[in-house]
């Protein structure tokens, strides 16, 4: 059974006769304990042309030391990894294998490179005996795999220890500090397998891996197609990156991965002058059965804690019967299910094949005329043109009474919100200020009508558990009571909506744009 742990470090360039410092100098540490020298010996895995890397994702199955085994690696900011841990074994866990799916697709990895490591291992603790950090002195010898370059080298490791009450990157600094007075200085390379790669290159054309996906021939800077592109391939990166989060269930992950889906098959419709319909659009059409799959789960989220807020809100002599633990076991078969699905949808052949076709869009993209044409004026038009879907959609709504239609055009208003907000997003590069504006103030109007939009369906829930409330013998009046809190909230947004509408279809809004 895989597990994580957090790794805080930072490396620093040493040699063979570097000496560290007296650390009790440094505050909080009292003692420096010496743990001796640990033999490890790693095998790097990666695809044939290290996507891994490129993504500043490791690999590798190490024996020696208190944690042999297979280690996978994720970056989180500078000199912050989650670890997540395999027991060994001669194969590679099939938990992990998930976790590198959508890098590795139909593909596998394989040995890249192997380091071997005299670890001298000090423990840096407090007055009372507790382990702050590990500073340990490795000398390293690396070898590219199969049968390649070798290099050796040796830094200074510094890891904050696990699971220690108060440590924080604070004294990492303070460590630091005390380490660069002694002439010590922070290593150039992020890890060790970033700095054999760079060692035991094969010739000396070679170079660090590059991207991901080839970003095969790009349209010249300051164009239409060099900018949608740029945006797009931030949304592909995104979908890649977030799938692992997805599978590990950290939070915010699904919802992440569905607003990436969700920003590309919105650019290929903004952007339709600059990319071909015939291409983006069945592309746009897998993107959204991705995002509608991941969505069960992540609206049931969204439509729980809106429930229960609401029961926590009301005085305990309004909420009759067991209303918290009907909401519980209610909701948690629905997330249940949505959890298998979003799984199911990661792990499919479709899945697979979507993320090998949006390579092959950005690699080779259907670009039209107007993708040569400078940014600023193709930008500017498209995400007008979406605000004038927005403007539409609105005034239509504005014209309906409460009721059923009212509720249909709000929410088809509220689509169009997120697509125009979702286009100036795209534009901001290009059009700087203005397109953040213009975003700014789409997104409070698309804010009012999802909040619109999620008591609609908070009050289709509500009819559900009054029934089920029923149905098994309990009062319904609590059921019944929130749906009318609902019914009035919704109420109240339908007031605010023209006031907030007024603010973004200001003329002087949409004319910025144009400058």
């Amino acid at each position: 059974m895989a597990e994580t742990k957090r790794e805080i470090e930072r490396k620093y360039e040493a040699t063979s006769g570097t000496r560290v410092p007296d650390l009790t100098r440094v505050p909080g540490i009292a003692a420096v304990a010496d743990r001796g020298v640990m033999e490890l010996d790693a095998v790097y895995y990666d695809t044939p042309d290290l996507r891994l890397a490129a993504d500043g994702v490791t690999l590798r199955r190490r024996t020696g030391g208190s944690d042999e085994g297979w280690h996978l690696k994720f970056p989180v900011a500078s000199g912050i990894r989650d670890e997540i841990r395999a027991p060994l074994a001669d194969t590679l866990p099939g938990e992990l294998a998930g976790l590198l799916r959508s890098r590795v697709r139909g593909g596998e990895v394989v040995p890249v490179v192997r380091l071997r490591s005299a670890r001298d291992v000090r423990h840096l603790q407090a007055a009372d005996g507790t382990l702050l950090a590990e500073l340990s002195v490795d000398t390293v010898h690396a070898e590219r795999l199969p049968g390649g370059a070798e290099a050796g080298w040796t830094e200074i490791e510094v890891e904050l220890a696990d699971d220690t009450a108060g440590a924080d990157e604070a004294l990492l600094d303070a460590i630091g500090k005390r380490l660069r007075k002694a002439g010590i200085h922070p290593s150039s390379a992020p890890s060790k397998l970033s700095r054999a790669l760079a060692e035991t290159a094969p010739g000396p054309e070679a170079h660090a891996p590059g991207p991901r996906t080839d970003p095969g021939t790009a349209p010249a800077t300051g164009t239409a197609g060099h900018a949608v592109l740029a945006y797009l391939r931030e949304q592909a990166d995104a979908i890649v990156a977030l799938d692992p989060a997805v599978r590990r269930d950290l939070p915010d992950a699904v919802h992440q991965l569905r607003v990436a889906c969700r920003r590309m098959r919105s650019a290929f419709k903004t952007y339709r002058k600059v990319l071909d319909r015939d291409v983006t659009d069945p592309v746009g059409a897998e993107l959204k059965w991705l995002a509608g799959e991941l969505g069960v789960a992540r609206d049931q989220e969204v439509l729980t804690e809106r429930l229960r807020g609401r029961i926590d809100a009301l005085p305990r002599t309004l909420r009759l019967g067991p209303v918290r633990g009907r909401l519980r076991s209610w909701s948690a078969a629905r997330a249940r299910s949505g959890r298998r699905r979003a799984l199911a949808a990661l792990e499919s052949p479709r899945y697979l094949a979507l993320l090998d076709t949006l390579d092959e869009l950005l690699a080779d993209p259907p670009l039209r005329g107007p993708a040569a044409r400078d940014a600023r004026t193709v930008l500017a038009h498209a995400v007008l043109k979406d605000h004038d879907r927005l403007t539409a959609r609105v005034d239509r709504a504005l014209a309906l009474d409460p009721g059923r239609d009212l509720d249909v055009a709000l929410h088809e208003a509220r689509k169009a919100a997120k697509r125009a907000r979702y286009a100036a997003d795209a534009a901001t590069p290009t059009l700087g200020k203005p397109a953040r504006k213009f975003a700014k103030r789409v997104k409070s109007v698309q804010s009012l009508l999802g909040e619109h939009q999620d008591g609609v369906v908070a009050r289709e829930a509500l009819r559900e558990l009054a029934d089920q409330a029923q149905t098994a013998g309990e009062s319904a009046f609590t059921w019944g009571l929130l749906h009318g809190r609902e019914e009035a909230a919704a109420a109240a947004v339908e007031g605010e909506l023209p006031g907030a509408w007024a603010k973004a279809s200001a003329p002087g809004i949409r004319a910025a744009l144009t400058r």
